[in-house]
């Protein structure tokens, strides 16, 4: 990602984040809309697992400016994903319902520029942990 789109990415979630319930609802529903096949992955009240994205998103961004510090984390993240039966696929659709979510909410103020920001900023984070979670381990030589 280029300095400017981190920017970018950082600016549009803080216009984000003071309508982030809203925000997170929307985009479950959009989810499971476009894939209803993963909605069992998420059984019980919503709530917490709204506000864990919306942290997570939060710090996902905060972190964008020095990417490795939140690596380690993101690989972490992903192999708990497993666990819970998320498979790669998964990610491009969570990918497009988050795009999504957030033109929504960002209305006129979603550029082209923004989109191709946000597009970079979750193709980085959702390759590493797919790489984390996936990747066959590399044999010891």
């Amino acid at each position: 990602m280029t300095p400017e789109q981190v920017t970018l990415v950082e600016q549009t979630f803080a216009e984000v984040a003071p309508v982030a319930a809203e925000a997170a609802e929307a985009f479950y529903g959009r989810l499971f809309e476009v894939a209803p096949a993963v909605q069992p992955l998420f059984p019980g009240d919503m709530t917490e697992q709204r506000r864990k994205l919306m942290a997570s998103l939060a710090f996902v961004v905060r972190g964008l400016s020095d990417l490795p510090s939140i690596l380690p984390a993101a690989s972490a993240l992903a192999k708990r994903h497993v666990e819970y039966r998320v498979k790669p696929e998964h990610y491009p659709v969570v990918g497009e319902a988050l795009l999504w979510t957030l033109a929504r909410a960002l209305g006129p103020r979603w550029t082209p520029q923004v989109a191709s920001a946000w597009t970079a900023a979750y193709t980085t984070l959702s390759d590493v942990m797919i790489e984390a979670a996936y990747a066959p381990p590399h044999a010891a030589e």
